[in-house]
């Protein structure tokens, strides 16, 4: 296993900043994962990290190592994209084997591992077979397996499930956490898909034009976001007014009964409690979302259980809608946000 540490790490294209003074230790063994929206910075910042680009500023180290000009063979990683990049002309066992066969080892060794490198991914027994003949997800583990049959000591994942359907998706997230888990191989991972970060990552970074917004544990970053783009971008976000400046609650923290046609008008949103209709209901199976247009003109979203008398509500209808202050989070301004999570990079 090794460590990541960047140090102030940067890159430009054409005069214009793509990566600004990032900051930043992966712990041995630590499923980390880069989360922005298209454009963020995300993609370049792996690609530094990778080799596949070098940094205007700033250093990259693995565990003591500085490989900051090192080219990509001579870093020791994996690399998985979502493309797969797999040799169509190949069977899956020359696709995994290739790695090997550029570092020259015997054929006894290529073999073994070959066949660790399937049972870990569920693959045994398609050795023989093209790609072709392979759906998406096997393909994926095909991509995953290659990846790490030489035994790398830092696993770099770019969006690799982002053409799966969703229910494909989600079971290659369990099988892609159990896999890194069982190898205990420092894992980094670069998405837009915000549940895929929160369901995977023992810590993620979340960045916007560049620069870092926060680096934190997913709890820590759903429930208590730097700042109003962290906020918005992980999820659906109520900020209400607090202590003369502005909070955040999730929907799924919102209380709503039901008062009836001719329900009396609640308190102000700047207090725990209000009252409004209901814009739109919108039945998702696992949740039912309430958009919820206050009396005073402000608007919340609600997640309330199927099974909830609340999930009975119609367009229409009048609600009262309450939160605890415990689950409203202060929000700091943006930049202020970037300091506290570049101030924080060094500690786990």
């Amino acid at each position: 296993m090794s460590s990541i540490r960047l140090e102030n790490l940067g890159k430009s294209y054409a005069g214009v900043q793509a990566v600004r003074g990032v900051d930043l230790t992966v712990a041995d063994g630590e499923f980390f994962t880069i989360l922005g929206p298209s454009g963020s910075g995300k993609t370049t910042l792996l690609t530094l990290i990778a080799g596949l680009a070098m940094p205007t500023e700033g250093r990259i180290l693995f565990g003591d190592r500085d490989v900051t000009h090192v080219p990509t063979v001579g870093r020791g990683i994996g690399l998985v994209f979502q493309n797969y990049a797999l040799f169509p002309h190949m069977t899956v066992f020359d696709n995994v084997a290739f790695p090997l066969s550029v570092r020259k080892k015997k054929r006894a060794e290529i073999e073994d591992r070959v066949q660790e490198a399937l049972s870990l991914v569920r693959l045994t027994g398609f050795e023989k077979r093209k790609p072709s003949q392979m759906s998406g997800g096997q393909q994926q583990r095909v991509a995953l397996a290659r990846a790490i049959v030489f035994r790398p000591t830092i696993l770099l994942l770019d969006e690799p499930l982002g053409a799966l359907d969703r229910k494909l998706r989600e079971e290659l997230q369990v099988e892609l956490k159990e896999l890194q888990r069982s190898l205990r191989v420092t894992t980094l991972l670069v998405t837009h898909d915000q549940e895929e970060a929160l369901s995977l990552s023992d810590r993620l970074l979340v960045i916007d034009k560049g620069t870092v917004q926060q680096i934190a544990p997913p709890r820590e970053a759903y429930l208590r976001p730097a700042n109003s783009f962290v906020a918005d971008f992980l999820g659906i976000s109520n900020f209400v007014p607090l202590d003369g400046g502005k909070g955040v609650v999730r929907p799924e923290r919102l209380q709503v009964e039901l008062i009836g046609e001719h329900g009396s008008r609640g308190p102000s949103v700047t207090a725990p409690n209000a009252t409004g209709r209901v814009r739109e209901a919108v039945y998702l199976g696992q949740v039912v979302r309430l958009h919820v247009t206050l009396d005073d003109g402000g608007e919340l979203i609600a997640a309330v259980s199927p099974a909830g008398p609340a999930a009975l509500a119609q367009s229409g209808d009048a609600v009262a809608v309450s939160w605890q202050r415990e689950h409203v989070w202060p929000l700091e301004a943006t930049r202020s946000g970037a300091e506290a999570a570049r101030r924080a990079a060094f500690h786990k």
